[in-house]
């Protein structure tokens, strides 16, 4: 069954100014069997016919041109109950083909509050139901084949396979020796005699007294590679050793992290994150959470337009907390909620997070676990789930989106599959003002 065939679950608003991004969106709702009560301008609707219309859903084709009409319409869209889905005008405007058929998927997914976003003829056509008795093995399966034809093939094919034999070596190697048997070799026999020494000049007596016996080299006992000092004067030999003395006054401690000379940050915080249909879960997520925490919230949600400023305006509006943009180097407050772009990571250091520049994004694990939480929503990156995990291993606060508003269930699923907690944005707020939240 395809998705126009389904019940229409919510009347909808498309909010677009005229061109190719509103003709592409009008299209995409027709094929969601979508019921269109108002399709408008934002920056010439009056207020009072956008209440009027009373839609369950508002589109809105973002631009920078309707930034004040938004502001203008807030009272309207602010509201808790309003389902609201952005896409960015330019990238609905050059959307087609493929792409413009996958994003029409989701978007059928969210207005009928299903989770099937595949293209037609991928259902599956009936579900294996278990049969009574053993499987077939495979000498039942081939009882009767006939193994004539194998055999006169094998037949043909044995003169041509190498023997088995038995490794035999060269005859000009040898096998090792050990070093002390290879410098016993280099040793003159016991019985050997030796070469009349020729008679020398005895040496002085004092000069004799202060060179010290001479070792045969053969002796290889007596060999070291530590480099050792002669002593050649006659006091130095006498004088008893004077133990070297350690100048505590120039120890030091060694500095175990960098100093990023930026003061302040928070010891940890949550990461949000989220994909397709992630903004109306993250907006259901940031309105439920109270106005103080003892910890910053990041939101890493990837846009096509990499347009993270409008992102930041839209949830200002819903938020009790601060909302900005994440700066590199700039410390993690408490009591924030940070959209980071692509290019900006953290660090851990001794003040506590900073933001720096990363061209991978943030590194789930660079935060440290006995004082941070992810939060799965709707569209997560399933690449970052084993991170997630094991951040989550090492005593971090793990959770993800359930519920009929999370149709990109994948990561999240994973998650709570694997343990984790789980609940719908308002309640996973609820978890993060417990665990973080400041008394007033």
């Amino acid at each position: 069954m395809s998705a126009s065939d389904g019940p229409t679950l919510l009347t909808i608003a498309l909010l677009a100014r005229p061109g190719a991004a509103r003709d592409r969106l009008r299209e995409a709702l027709d094929h969601a069997g979508a019921q269109v009560v108002l399709e408008d301008d934002p920056i010439t609707l009056e207020l009072q016919t956008l209440r009027d219309a009373d839609p369950g859903a508002v589109l809105i084709a973002l631009e920078p041109a309707i930034e004040d009409a938004l502001e203008r319409l807030d009272p309207v869209l602010g509201s808790p109950s309003l389902t609201l889905i952005f896409d960015e005008a330019d990238l609905a405007a050059r959307r087609d083909g493929w792409e413009a058929q996958r994003w029409a998927r989701h978007l059928v997914a969210k207005l009928h509050g299903h989770q099937d976003v595949l293209p037609p003829g991928s259902e599956q056509d009936q579900h294996l139901q278990p049969e009574p008795g053993l499987p077939v093995t495979p000498a039942e399966l081939h009882a009767d084949a006939p193994l004539e034809f194998h055999l006169r093939e094998a037949a043909d094919a044995a003169p041509e396979v190498p023997a088995d034999g038995l490794y035999q070596a060269p005859q000009d190697l040898r096998e090792p020796v050990s070093l002390e048997d290879a410098l016993a070799a280099l040793q003159p026999a016991q019985d050997e005699p030796h070469p009349p020494a020729m008679p020398a000049a005895a040496p002085p007596a004092d000069l004799a007294a202060a060179v010290a016996p001479v070792t045969a080299i053969g002796d290889h006992s007596r060999w070291s590679l530590v480099e050792e000092h002669v002593v050649t004067s006659p006091a130095a030999s006498t004088a008893e050793a004077v133990p070297e003395r350690f100048d505590i006054d120039r120890l030091s401690l060694v500095e175990l992290e960098p100093d990023t000379g930026i003061e302040g940050g928070c010891r940890g915080a949550v990461l949000v994150l989220a994909g397709i249909g992630g903004p109306d879960a993250l907006r259901r997520l940031l309105a439920a959470l109270p106005e103080a925490l003892s910890t910053a919230i990041l939101v890493h949600m990837r846009l096509d337009g990499g347009r993270y400023g409008n992102l930041v305006k839209q949830m200002a509006r819903v938020s009790a907390l601060p909302v900005v943009l994440a700066e590199v180097a700039q410390p993690v407050d408490a009591g924030q909620v940070y959209v980071l772009p692509d290019d900006v990571g953290v660090v851990a250091s001794q003040g506590g997070l900073q933001f720096i520049a990363d061209t991978a994004g943030i590194q789930i694990d660079a935060l440290p676990a006995a004082h941070s939480g992810v939060v799965l929503l709707s569209g997560a990156d399933a690449a970052q789930l084993d991170a997630v995990l094991a951040l989550a291993a090492a005593g971090a606060w793990v959770a993800g989106q359930v519920g009929e508003g999370c149709y990109d269930p994948t990561a999240a699923s994973a998650v709570v599959v694997a343990g984790q907690d789980a609940g719908e944005p308002p309640q996973l707020a609820a978890t993060i003002a417990e665990r973080w939240g400041v008394d007033a």
